[in-house]
């Protein structure tokens, strides 16, 4: 078997079999091709079954070495790890190379979030336009911070979710799995007057909750730009992100002593440890509220 068919059979093995999607597929290409290209110039070498563990462990400090990240490198080492493994089950290799690589150690990402301030100021402070767009817009706003719910949530969001009696909305998140978050009552009252508006439109999808100023389902890009729009006048944070409002509505409320179970059941987490992460701003908290009042903190 020729390098050009152990290559192409790993591909078609990925896509056919593994049926991982086309923008993953890419980049195992990518991996490979860099590997590969470094074999042949480094040790001109262009069978991978000469690949040694030494031989891989320097592409790996190659790549350090160019500043990108560990969680970079791990995931080009995974994909040389699924190669090997494919191999070796062909018998093409009678061993992994790659298998007794360790992953580099990664620091978990803090959650970018933006602070109750610049919120405050958002939504009591700015102006949004009184138009039915404007409307939307203050919605999408509103509902992400105030829930915590993710885009796709939001974009599929039914009218009949809408639980005014009780003010609170039925979510359904992963996994088709409902939960009920409270909404507070300038909430309820602000949808209750949008629905009326949106009674008006001539041509309009009164399934959905909200929709677009032509009637329409919302959909990823529009409740993007939006949300990148109005962040971008409060703060100067890297991410705009409608996920960047379902951060700042889990900090803000551990920040202000919510009960992590709690949170986790309205973020719709399956473990507990997916909503420690946001415990960090807990501690910057209590940190500050020790340095301000204890009288052993400036010791």
């Amino acid at each position: 078997m020729s390098y050009t068919e152990e290559y192409q059979s790993f591909i078609d093995y990925l896509q056919y079999e593994k049926r991982y999607a086309s923008h993953t597929v890419i980049s195992y290409k990518k991996d490979l091709n860099d590997f590969l290209s470094f074999l042949d110039t480094t040790y001109s070498i262009t069978s991978p079954g000469k690949a040694s563990t030494a031989m891989i462990r320097s592409w790996l400090a190659d790549l350090i070495e160019t500043g990108i990240s560990s969680r970079t490198v791990n995931r080009k080492l995974s994909t040389l790890r699924s190669w090997f493994k494919f191999l070796t089950r062909k018998g093409i290799l009678s061993q992994n190379p790659a298998a007794a690589i360790p992953n580099m150690k990664t620091g978990k990402p803090l959650p970018v979030y933006v602070e109750h301030s610049a919120m405050d100021h958002l939504l009591h402070r700015i102006d949004f336009p009184e138009d039915f767009s404007g409307k939307t817009e203050l919605l999408i706003i509103e509902l992400l911070y105030e829930t915590g719910m993710r885009r796709a949530e939001l974009i599929r969001l039914k009218t009949g979710d809408v639980d005014f009696h009780s003010a609170q909305i039925k979510i359904l998140g992963k996994g088709n799995k409902e939960r009920i978050i409270p909404i507070s009552n300038q909430l309820r009252k602000k949808l209750k007057a949008y629905l009326s508006e949106k009674e008006k439109l001539s041509d309009c999808n009164f399934q959905f909750l909200l929709v677009t100023p032509k009637g329409r389902k919302l959909y990823d890009k529009y409740v993007y730009r939006v949300v990148k729009k109005w962040l971008s006048l409060v703060t100067s944070v890297d991410k705009k992100s409608p996920h960047v409002l379902r951060h700042t509505f889990a900090t803000h409320l551990t920040n202000n002593g919510a009960d992590l179970n709690a949170v986790k059941e309205m973020l719709g987490h399956a473990s507990l440890a997916a909503t420690q992460i946001y415990t960090h701003n807990s501690i910057k908290q209590l940190k500050k509220v020790y340095k301000q009042a204890h009288p052993k903190s400036g010791e």
